[in-house]
Parts: C-alpha cells; sequence; structure tokens
C-alpha cells in the first residue's frame, strides 16, 4: 500500500507537469516554471550530499554557474553545437568537483561548510575578472537554443518546458536509484556517523568524493540547461545567494528526501511571483513566513506527512495491553 500510494503521488506530479502548459495563460508562466525545473533539478543534487550524505556545500551555485559558463562559452565563442556543450558542462564539473572534493572533504561539519564557501567566492571572482574567458561583467549574450530534432524546435517556449521538464524527470528518476540501491544506504551511513560507517568497513573519502560528484554533475547539467534557456549569462549567477535558495527549497519541502526539495523549488518561486505586488517589501512578508515554516515545521512539506501519517497509524492501531484484556474472560464469566 505504501508503495502504491508512493507511485500516485509521483504519477500526480508528472501528470501535472505534462498539462501545465495547457493551464498556462501566456508564456512567462512557462519560463517561470521552466526556470523552476532547472533550480530544482540543481537542488535535488545538493540534497544529495547535504540531505543524504551530511556534507553542506556551499560553493553548489558556483559548480551550476560553471557548467552554464561552459556552455556560453563553447557556445558563443567557438560555436560547439549545444548538445556537446552540455555534454562538455557535466564533464568540467565532474573533474572541478573531484579536485575541490579531494580536498574539502577531509574536512568535517561547519569547516567543510566554510572551506566550500570560499571555493565558491573564488569561483564568482574568476568569472567576474576573467574578461578573456568568461566576458566578465559584459555577460554572455546570444547563446543558441538547445539543437532540435527534426520537426521539434526548442526555440519556443513549450518545447523548450518539456525538454527541462524531461531533464528534471529523468534526474528524479536516476537519484531515486542511487538513494534506494546500496550506495545509497553507504551516503545515509557516513550521515548518520563517520565513525560508524568506518567501523563497517565503508571507505569514507572515496564514498563523500563520490557523493560530492555526483551532486556537482547535477549542479552543472543543470546550469546547462539554464544557459539554453534563458540564453545569456552574468557573473550573479555564481553568487552564494542561489546555494542559499536551493538551501531554503529543500527546508521548506524536506531536507533528505527524494519529494521535498522537488516541492520546495517548485512551490517558492510561485510564491515569490505571487508576492510581486508588493515590490521590495516582498521580501518583509516572505522572509518571516519562511522563519514560521523552519521553527514550526523543521522536517518540511514531506517531514509533516510522514508525521501525521505515522500518527494515524498508531491511533487506528490498537494497544496490545488493552486487547489482552478484552480477550481475557470477567470473572462472571468463569464461574458460568
Amino acid at each position: 500500500m505504501k508503495l502504491f500510494e508512493g507511485k500516485l503521488g509521483w504519477t500526480l506530479l508528472f501528470v501535472l507537469g505534462l498539462v501545465f502548459p495547457f493551464l498556462a495563460t501566456n508564456d512567462y508562466m512557462l519560463t517561470v516554471m521552466s526556470t523552476a525545473y532547472v533550480f530544482a533539478l540543481a537542488t535535488v543534487g545538493l540534497n544529495l550530499i547535504t540531505g543524504y550524505t551530511g556534507q553542506f556545500n556551499l560553493a553548489h551555485g558556483s559548480f551550476m554557474a560553471v557548467g552554464a559558463y561552459t556552455v556560453g562559452i563553447l557556445t558563443v565563442d567557438h560555436q560547439v553545437p549545444f548538445w556537446i556543450a552540455f555534454i562538455a558542462s557535466g564533464v568540467v564539473v565532474a573533474i572541478l568537483g573531484a579536485l575541490v572534493g579531494l580536498v574539502s572533504l577531509r574536512l568535517r561539519g561547519h569547516y567543510f561548510s566554510i572551506f566550500t564557501l570560499c571555493v565558491g567566492y573564488i569561483m564568482f571572482l574568476v568569472i567576474e575578472k576573467w574578461d578573456s574567458l568568461t566576458h566578465g561583467v559584459s555577460d554572455i549574450v546570444g547563446i543558441p537554443a538547445p539543437s532540435g530534432f527534426g520537426i521539434v524546435s526548442f526555440e519556443n517556449p513549450r518545447p523548450l518546458y518539456y525538454l527541462v521538464f524531461a531533464f528534471l524527470v529523468l534526474g528524479v528518476w536516476l537519484m531515486h536509484r542511487i538513494v534506494d540501491s546500496l550506495l545509497g544506504r553507504t551516503f545515509m551511513a557516513i550521515r548518520n556517523s563517520d565513525g560508524l560507517a568506518q567501523s563497517l568497513g565503508i571507505n569514507l573519502m572515496r564514498n563523500k568524493v563520490l557523493a560530492f560528484v555526483l551532486s556537482v554533475v547535477y549542479a552543472g547539467l543543470a546550469g546547462g540547461l539554464y544557459a539554453g534557456s534563458v540564453r545569456f549569462l552574468g557573473p550573479d549567477l555564481a553568487g552564494v545567494e542561489h546555494t542559499f535558495d536551493m538551501t531554503m527549497y529543500m527546508l521548506v519541502g524536506g531536507i533528505g528526501t527524494l519529494a521535498g526539495p522537488l516541492l520546495g523549488a517548485l512551490a517558492i518561486p510561485w510564491l515569490t511571483q505571487y508576492l510581486q505586488f508588493l515590490q521590495a517589501y516582498r521580501f518583509v512578508v516572505f522572509g518571516p513566513i519562511l522563519i514560521l515554516l523552519v521553527i514550526f515545521l523543521p522536517n518540511g512539506i514531506v517531514g509533516l506527512y510522514r508525521a501525521r501519517k505515522s500518527q494515524r497509524a498508531k491511533l487506528a492501531t490498537p494497544k496490545s495491553g488493552s486487547v489482552s484484556r478484552q480477550s481475557q474472560p470477567t470473572r462472571g464469566d468463569r464461574h458460568a
């Protein structure tokens, strides 16, 4: 029954994603949702290293920017076809992630987070200052849309929406396979206790680096999709605020769950859109809402659902003591 309910929920989300373009009243809504999907894909990757492995990477948004700039530089400056540049974005980020992971993952806890924060800022400075490579503050403009197949063209918002949606579905499915495998249980064992995991024969460094690389590859590919969707890039993409945004998505949806980061990444952007009528004051309203959510829903939306479900299950199950007392005959029954 639990498996059926899980499949039913995922099927509902999938169907809603398929029919959304027919419900959207304009192309702007499609663009907002496509961008939300891109950041959802990156957030799913951050959740792997943070929620499942217990290492908070504050350079995650910068890795996404590296993937985006890889696509932008190759397509605009070197006329490389989009899909080759897209694959290159994943490869470049994987190599960079392995190098950063080998150094940073020797640290633990907040020391690791502070180190990655510094790494992310270095990436931001490189993107902003290396004019001959990244165009610096002049931005990269004119990035081509993803190449179409046959009669399908991704120049228009609707086909581009379905392309990004397909990558998100594939990314979530692959993450489901990872976290439900022996490798995923290894990551969770490291999250729960380094010492216990090591005593079980788990190679801590190798598995932490692997989780880190898989995580940033998600960010790099999301960045490649972002470049093909938005079609221009600026250094601000490498700012730490994007990592904080993705962290917020995880906290609101439910960190360490598969559906939580996805729900948070889809809900929060739309909430900010609906608060735009407040202009600069919208964050005065939005900030306290997030604080209240973190205080009263520390496990996020998915965590609240699971707690309610567990509570209902306990109430529905009769206590063993009361059952045994009811089953025993009364004194009058025994004399009878």
